[in-house]
């Protein structure tokens, strides 16, 4: 009955982002970072723990994209699930996220809830979002560098090596030697500290820099110089 009741409380906030949230305690102490969000995904509302997590105040939150607080790998096919929850196909989605939070070069894993909220009027559609706190979620942190690190020609390669393509092949495509191929490739593997080929698109998954939901795989543009 409790969860009813939170998700009852924050469903009003979130249809009518006029309405303080210091008024609702309950939606404050939820031990969730939660947030409310129109159907442009503006942030309209949160509670503390969304600005605690963040490291901002209402004033630098509210009204920013949700986009700018999830990963760039992970933007694309968490968009997608949006557009279904507007579009009426689905009621809500549960999946894992890269969520940046504090700081350039970290961010953290945490499965993320998001829920339609209808009103009974057309296009009064809200969304509410429900992520648990990085110190409380079951998943490990993230060290996410997101520094220009790749090359155009890297990122090539590294896509190809994501898709399977063998050496030969990448070469042929890309205008290279098969030693050019194997001197990016020995220059990846340094970068991102990894051993061989398998490793070096694990890592290139686990720090972002591959695009999460994509095939053929597409390295995300900010780690390209």
């Amino acid at each position: 009955m409790k969860g009813n009741s939170l998700l009852s409380n924050a469903a009003l906030i979130a249809l009518d982002p006029a309405r303080p949230v210091a008024r609702d305690n309950s939606f404050d102490q939820a031990g969730l970072c939660m947030a409310s969000l129109d159907s442009g995904l503006t942030i309209q509302q949160a509670n503390q723990e969304f600005f605690r997590q963040f490291n901002g105040s209402s004033e630098e939150l509210c009204g920013r994209s949700f986009r700018d607080v999830v990963h760039p790998s992970v933007r694309q096919p968490l968009m997608r699930q949006f557009s279904h929850l507007l579009e009426g196909k689905h009621q809500r989605f549960v999946s894992p996220v890269i969520a940046v939070g504090p700081g350039e070069e970290s961010a953290f894993t945490v499965p993320l809830t998001a829920v339609a909220v209808r009103g009974g009027l057309p296009g009064t559609t809200a969304i509410l979002v429900m992520m648990p706190t990085s110190r409380e979620a079951e998943e490990p942190r993230v060290v996410t560098n997101r520094k220009k690190i790749l090359s155009e020609m890297d990122a090539r390669i590294l896509e190809g090596i994501a898709a399977g393509v063998s050496t030969i092949p990448l070469a042929s495509r890309l205008y290279l030697s098969r030693q050019g191929v194997e001197y990016h490739v020995t220059c990846l593997m340094r970068k991102l500290k990894v051993p061989n080929r398998a490793a070096l698109v694990s890592r290139a998954y686990s720090m972002g820099v591959l695009k999460v939901g994509i095939w053929p795989p597409e390295v995300v543009e900010d780690f390209v110089k």
